[in-house]
């Protein structure tokens, strides 16, 4: 994804989740769609990571389901 066609006007949020600081143009993803900002590129990478890592998670979950097993 090219972050630089990102911009912080389109941002969905004025402060970031993680630390409450103002977003920064430098540090902007995009989720299901949506323009997010952190206040920096530390913040991003950890929001990215967890995405990955729950998504991952939830895929499992699905792929076990479809198997036969036993999905919570």
């Amino acid at each position: 994804m090219a972050e630089d066609s990102l911009r912080i006007e389109d941002a969905v949020n004025e402060t970031c989740p993680w630390s409450g600081k103002p977003i920064a143009a430098d540090s902007l993803t995009r989720y299901r769609g949506a323009v997010v900002g952190f206040c920096n590129t530390g913040c991003r990478d950890k929001f990215e990571t967890a995405i990955r890592h729950f998504e991952a998670s939830l895929a499992a979950r699905r792929m076990e389901a479809s198997m036969g097993g036993t999905a919570e």
